[in-house]
């Protein structure tokens, strides 16, 4: 099971077997992260849902590229993003962010080390964001709630899930000196045998606060060095786990 810390006292919360689902904070939004105990969710959507998203919700997920891109999944579509449309073959779009407005989809990202953000707001317009280090470069999580914004988002909160940890990412001072400028000096850190390591939890909790939105509800999970979840950086995994985001009635 997931350990998630909760900032407010509103937040319901609910365990699946393996997972937690969270309703995010002053919102009708709701957040599912999976662990390694619901299997490889690289094909989720082709055999059904997790059993607590809504039988009734279409599920939409992209192909993720490490980038900055959102896509919307219903109408309308603000100037400067891009709707979700299949390619040839039913091609996903590429992007690392996704974002809905009604009530009609699941929106699915995929991790095994990266940050999975779930995005909230009262009017029930949310987002699925995958944020690794070139996202936090590319800025997706501010392309992604600037998107919801433009939808009628008043007050956005997030919710982060089991990530790598700055006990585990062993990352390059350039790298490091670079990242700092867009998401603060306290992403420097060290890992657990002495080099300098990027602390992502950190990273993505400055680049929200920087867009002005709380962190409702964080997990304290390294997907490294914590038993049962899927790494590709510890083992080369090709299994991944899910994050998904609905609106709920």
């Amino acid at each position: 099971m997931i350990s998630i810390s909760v900032m407010t006292s509103s937040m319901s919360r609910r365990s699946s077997a393996s997972g937690l689902e969270t309703r995010l904070a002053g919102t009708p939004v709701h957040a599912l992260w999976t662990s390694g105990a619901d299997g490889d969710m690289r094909d989720v959507g082709d055999f059904g849902l997790p059993p607590s998203v809504p039988r009734d919700r279409a599920l939409r997920r992209v192909r993720q590229v490490h980038g900055g891109d959102v896509v919307v999944v219903d109408t309308p579509v603000p100037d400067r993003t891009v709707p979700f449309v299949l390619g040839p073959g039913g091609l996903l779009p590429e992007a690392d962010a996704v974002v809905g407005s009604g009530d009609e989809f699941a929106l699915a990202v995929l991790t095994a080390d990266c940050a999975p953000v779930a995005l909230g707001s009262p009017e029930g317009v949310h987002a699925a964001v995958h944020v690794g280090w070139r996202g936090l470069g590319a800025a997706v999580l501010a392309r992604a709630i600037d998107t919801m914004r433009s939808l009628g988002a008043t007050t956005v909160v997030a919710g982060l899930g089991p990530c790598i940890g700055p006990c585990c990412y062993e990352f390059s001072e350039v790298d490091l000196d670079a990242l700092s400028e867009s998401s603060g000096s306290d992403v420097r850190a060290r890992t657990t045998w002495g080099e300098l390591s990027l602390d992502l939890p950190t990273a993505v909790r400055g680049q929200l606060a920087r867009s002005e939105v709380p962190v409702v509800a964080a997990s304290d999970v390294c997907t490294v060095c914590t038993p049962g979840y899927f790494s590709h950086r510890a083992r080369g995994d090709e299994a991944r786990q899910a994050l998904l985001v609905w609106r709920g009635h």
